[in-house]
């Protein structure tokens, strides 16, 4: 009796007080939640947590049950069913009644139960409730795998207990859903759960019941369990052999981790919330004692653990499975045996050991069963009783075996298996090989990075970017990633590729460059395992660079010669730019699924092709300015004499632009361009234009060409109309003519990163639109006020902005990395009116919760900004007026660099 948490003799006193009995429920509720919250802040045991507020909630519901005479009957009897049946309750966890009749007809109780419920309505408890006959039980649990499974973890609350032995008898295999049934179709339910959190465990939101390695993969277990062998106690597993003690400890370790999760997350939101939001994480975090230090955030430390957790727990349930798999549907099976070595043999498509010893004897074969696997891809998996021998052997990995040539011999021909290379990877991760073998890969398993850009963690990730290289090596990839798909066909070495994969994040969390800390341990792995010194220097090489190419394309003028030579001389090499290319496509695949798009994908290919083709051309041939212009011009010409356009024309036109506004747009876009201006009827009024450049170079997206006479405010017009329409820029090439014509081009997306489609009306819209906002620039378009996405509140911080002059060019260089909010670019269109500030080029680029943009700015002069002091007034404005735009930006962080 816990009379703090309930006292009846109290209650009783209060209910004979009250003329209504609610008013003593409520306060008897109001009293156990506040006491259960103190004794949790405490740090009471979870499992006496949990078990008290199932107890307190027997007695309330015994009181009122009892408060209706007429259900004293044998006939009737209240039952508590699922979690709550298992007396397991969380804050807010669901209550799920039984209310059993022996007989289907519930008229003579219909008054009672109403009224009971009522009460239980009326006294804020909410409960799931059936009101059923045993038959009738029987028959839905027949056809319903989730109700045998509730109704067999049930407990007489109140009643005849008769009834509800009755009820098991009815649903016992002899009846209904044998062993093999029952543990078939939760197998089945459990895939599906899984498929709907992408089958990892990893998720940046995980659900603590659902997700997989959560709870309701420990209840799975005990539910196959309590179907077979009548119990649902973990205990004996252990005693039956299929769970040994350390396994046992990690089980109930691991499950009582996730109830004080649990049991925190619902006490912080108020309700019953079992997905680890981000609105939650960081208070969790520090709730747990964690706290931030020099290469990693507390909320980074508490969700790496919860991901090991998950992990280890999930390496159990597929262990328990394979196990339960065995007993109840294979041994009926004919046992075929196919001997690979001394070592291993295939039982019925499962890869076991011959020997308990083989482990130990010979400790390279913790290594060799995962190539044996790779290079037999009919193999399914490893046998149940082998996996428990390779977690029970795999301290065996130290440094002396890491040194030992037959394991880095085996290692590395893992990376040249024609087949499950990722499969086998992940494998060696899930049965903890992987981080024992490479202990750099060790530090970053279920170390997440707390934004939306990466939505794995690094292991994850890391994984994930192996399996979408081998992808580009598949027949099927060929349309989705035709350069991609044609450059790896040809690489000499794809094992450096995937071996360069393995250790591209790899310094993640250790603070520092970890492209540069990751080449270091790249050499080291490369010189313990002999490679040759030219394959060395180009897995370490892409170790240090991988991110190079995703930057340049994004956030350069990739169109400007000089530019593109300047990347290639980086570069230096053909084969450096296949290898960089492929696995720059993979790790944005791999890093988030949304941020791969056709306008990135045409990025990419149109760095990778004029860096081609600087380097055919030798890099010590550096791009002569005036020969592109002359070669766009003349292909331009081609192009509108075809068109019926007078050559006079054009070249009127032509001599009042400048060389970059040639060497920053296409052949066929001058020719569109010319076309459209010398056809224009009033060349004083807006002229705007609009293409699906699907035509062209940039599938995907949409071009918006816009001609109209100049006018100071012109960027932040059309930024904020463009804001207005909810569209995306991309890239933005600002050109004046020398007679005071803007001829602006903006790359746009739909606002959700999709393409804006072929719809007239939509295009016929965005044009509408756009011409109003600019033939009256006075009706300046207010800036949007959106809410802001939840997920995006979370990830706050002060902005940060970069001003240098770009050398030997007369313009000015601005960078921008801010949280991502609704009408950021319109705002920084207004600021830079105000400071009467030309925009010449801006690369828009959106990486999860943050912004990382460039802008090329002139003053009103089309002069480079020279005045230090404007510079540091801008800054000033940005990060004050961006900042206003954020909830909780932390004031410790910088936010100005001037240079």
């Amino acid at each position: 009796m816990d009379n703090e948490l309930f006292d009846p003799g109290q209650f009783q006193a209060e209910l004979a007080l009250k003329s209504s009995p609610v008013a003593a429920f409520k306060k008897v509720i109001r009293n156990a939640d506040t006491v259960l919250r103190a004794r949790f802040e405490a740090g009471r045991d979870i499992h006496q947590l949990i078990h008290e507020r199932a107890w307190f909630t027997d007695q309330i519901l015994r009181k009122a049950w009892s408060i209706q005479a007429t259900t004293d009957t044998p006939g009737i009897a209240l039952l508590a069913v699922g979690g709550y049946g298992r007396g397991e309750l969380h804050p807010h966890s669901d209550i799920d009644l039984l209310i059993l009749l022996r007989e289907s007809n519930t008229d003579a109780y219909r008054d009672s139960i109403e009224q009971f419920l009522m009460l239980l309505w009326d006294i804020g408890l909410e409960v799931g409730q059936s009101v059923r006959s045993i038959s009738e039980c029987q028959e839905e649990a027949r056809n319903d795998i989730t109700v045998i499974t509730n109704l067999m973890e049930s407990r007489t609350l109140s009643g005849d207990e008769s009834l509800r032995q009755a009820m098991i008898e009815a649903l016992s295999a002899e009846h209904m859903w044998t062993d093999a049934e029952f543990f078939r179709a939760k197998r089945a339910e459990q895939q599906r759960r899984h498929a709907k959190f992408n089958d990892t465990e990893y998720n940046l939101e995980p659900n603590v019941k659902s997700s997989p390695g959560g709870l309701r993969d420990i209840q799975t277990i005990g539910w196959v369990a309590l179907r077979h062998f009548g119990t649902n106690d973990l205990r004996e597993l252990v005693d039956r052999g299929f769970l040994n003690e350390p396994e046992y400890g990690i089980l109930t370790a691991g499950r009582a981790f996730l109830w004080q999760v649990r049991f925190a997350l619902h006490t912080l939101a108020g309700r019953a919330e079992d997905r680890l939001l981000f609105d939650y994480q960081r208070t969790l975090a520090k709730q747990m004692g964690y706290e931030d230090n020099d290469s990693k955030l507390a909320v980074e430390r508490f969700m790496q653990k919860y991901y090991r957790i998950v992990m280890s727990l999930s390496e159990l349930n597929d262990l328990l499975m394979q196990h339960f798999e065995e007993i109840l549907l294979r041994n009926a099976e004919t046992t075929e045996i196919e001997p690979l070595n001394a070592r291993f043999q295939v039982r019925n498509h499962y890869i076991e050991v011959t020997h308990p010893d083989v482990f130990k004897r010979t400790p390279f074969a913790l290594l060799e069963i995962f190539l044996l696997m790779a290079q037999n891809p009919e193999i399914r998996g490893v046998r149940a009783d082998s996996i428990r021998l390779l977690r029970d052997h795999r301290h065996l990995i130290d440094d002396e075996f890491r040194a030992d040539i037959r394991n880095t011999s085996l290692f590395v021909e893992l990376f040249r298996c024609r087949e499950g290379i990722h499969r086998n990877l992940r494998r060696m991760n899930r049965y903890g090989i992987l981080g024992r073998y490479l202990p750099e890969f060790g530090k970053i398993v279920g170390q997440m990075q707390h934004d939306l850009f990466h939505i794995y963690t690094v292991d994850a990730h890391t994984l994930n970017l192996i399996k979408h290289l081998r992808k580009l090596n598949q027949p099927e990839y060929q349309e989705k990633y035709p350069l991609a798909w044609r450059i790896f066909c040809r690489l000499p070495k794809p094992d450096l590729l995937y071996i360069a994969g393995l250790y591209h994040d790899i310094a993640k969390g250790r603070g520092g460059d970890h492209s540069e800390l990751g080449a270091v341990d790249a050499i080291a792995f490369c010189q313990r395992h002999q490679l040759p010194a030219w394959d060395s220097h180009l897995i370490s090489w892409l170790v240090e660079n991988h991110l190079i190419m995703s930057t340049t394309a994004q956030r350069k003028d990739i169109s400007d010669p000089q530019v593109i030579h300047d990347f290639a001389v980086h570069i230096g090499n053909q084969v450096r730019l296949d290898y960089l290319y492929v696995l720059t496509i993979a790790d944005i695949n791999a890093t988030n699924p949304t941020l791969w798009n056709s306008w990135r994908a045409s990025l990419l290919r149109q760095l990778y092709t004029e860096t081609k083709r600087a380097l055919r051309r030798g890099l010590e041939n550096p791009p002569d300015r005036e020969e592109h212009v002359r070669q766009t011009q003349q292909a331009a010409l081609d192009i509108l004499v075809r068109s019926g356009v007078e050559e006079e024309d054009a070249e009127e036109l032509w001599e009042q632009l400048g060389e970059d506004y040639f060497l920053r747009h296409t052949a066929s876009d001058v020719a569109w361009h010319t076309e459209a201006i010398v056809q224009h009827p009033d060349r004083n009024g807006p002229l705007v234009l609009i293409k699906e450049t699907a035509q062209r170079e940039f599938e995907g997206a949409t071009q918006i060409f816009i001609y109209t006479p100049e006018q100071h405010d012109l960027f932040a017009v059309t930024v904020a109309a463009m804001d207005q329409l909810n569209l995306s820029i991309q890239d933005a090439r600002i050109i004046t003519s020398t007679n005071r014509f803007s001829l602006d081009t903006y790359i746009v997306l739909d606002a959700d990163g999709s393409s804006i489609g072929d719809s007239p009306e939509r295009i016929r819209q965005i044009k509408r639109d756009l011409v109003e906002a600019l033939a009256d620039p006075d009706a300046y378009p207010s800036i949007i006020q959106r809410l802001v996405p939840r997920q995006l509140k979370h990830f706050s911080f002060a902005p940060e902005v970069t001003i240098f002059n770009a050398p030997e060019r007369q313009h000015t260089i601005l960078e921008l990395s801010a949280p991502d909010r609704p009408g950021l670019l319109a705002r920084m269109g207004r600021i830079l009116l105000d400071f009467d500030i030309n925009v010449q080029n801006a690369k828009i680029v959106t990486l999860g919760e943050r912004v990382d943009d460039v802008f090329v700015l002139t003053d009103a002069n089309n002069q480079a900004l020279s005045d230090p002091e404007l510079c540091r007034r801008l800054q000033n404005t940005i990060v004050e007026t961006l900042g206003n735009n954020i909830d909780q930006a932390d004031p410790t962080l910088p936010n100005q660099i001037l240079i």
